[in-house]
């Protein structure tokens, strides 16, 4: 279904990006990988699907290395056509506690960063097919997007404000090919969730296995978790010709918690 077409998804080294841009492979999108760590695999994994991949290793905090990043894509692939917006960065502690660089880190991460994208990749969405114009912008929010949690203030506000970006970037393209939705996790078992996990299991005492059931058991009706693959494939269906008319939305994949 995407065969031509080139994904960049950031912060997609591990996790729900890598989900997603695998997802997106397997439908013969070109992937753009960013993000730290392990690079290596990640690679082998998308070229194993039959896709063509590439890296760039630009800090998301910087407004910068996200426009050589875009540009490197570009000269790679010829365009953007499919922006994923998420990388994304947590600290939790009460707001009196929270220290102010880390509330700044996350606010360039999680929320100036899809800007810094969106912008930077319009123009060439806005030209594409003989000037009809065609893109998918997809931003990973947060089931945190729509409801908060306790000593999560920089994040919520990240992805409160992340929401909203989406919703002005569908309206201010409404009219073109061009669409923009926001995805809104609640708990999927990436690495930083899995730092929650353990920190749960240590304060309380319990096995791994036993604190991931607390940390559902506090929020998630469903009692398990979302998968990157079931992410991926809500993306999937948000590039597809069925989703021309769905724009502006912030759907939630998160077991009924934002039901409740």
């Amino acid at each position: 279904m995407l065969k031509g077409k080139t994904a960049l998804v950031t912060g997609s080294t591990s996790g729900i990006g890598l989900g997603i841009a695998k997802a997106l492979a397997a439908q013969g999108a070109n992937i753009v990988l960013n993000g730290f760590g392990n690079i290596e695999g990640p690679k082998a994994e998308i070229s194993a699907l039959g896709a063509s991949v590439a890296y760039h290793g630009a800090d998301m905090s910087k407004p910068a290395e996200i426009e050589a990043m875009v540009g490197f894509a570009a000269d790679t692939f010829g365009q953007v056509d499919i922006l994923v917006n998420n990388a994304g960065i947590q600290h939790v502690a009460r707001i009196e506690d929270f220290p102010p660089e880390r509330w700044d880190a996350i606010i360039a991460i999680n929320l100036s960063s899809a800007f810094h994208a969106t912008r930077l990749v319009l123009p060439a969405m806005k030209t594409a097919q003989q000037g009809k114009g065609w893109g998918r912008i997809i931003n990973i929010a947060s089931v945190h997007g729509l409801v908060a949690s306790a000593e999560k203030s920089a994040y919520v506000a990240a992805k409160h404000g992340i929401v909203g970006l989406t919703k002005v970037t569908a309206l201010e393209n409404a009219t073109t090919g061009i669409t923009c939705n926001a995805i809104c996790p609640g708990w999927v078992l990436t690495p930083l969730v899995q730092k929650q996990v353990d920190a749960k299991a240590a304060a309380l005492g319990l096995s791994n296995e036993e604190a991931k059931k607390v940390l559902l058991g506090e929020k998630e009706p469903s009692m398990h978790f979302t998968t990157p693959q079931e992410l991926g494939a809500l993306a999937v269906f948000f590039c597809s010709p069925a989703a021309d008319n769905v724009r502006g939305v912030a759907w939630n994949m998160d077991g009924g918690w934002a039901a409740q």
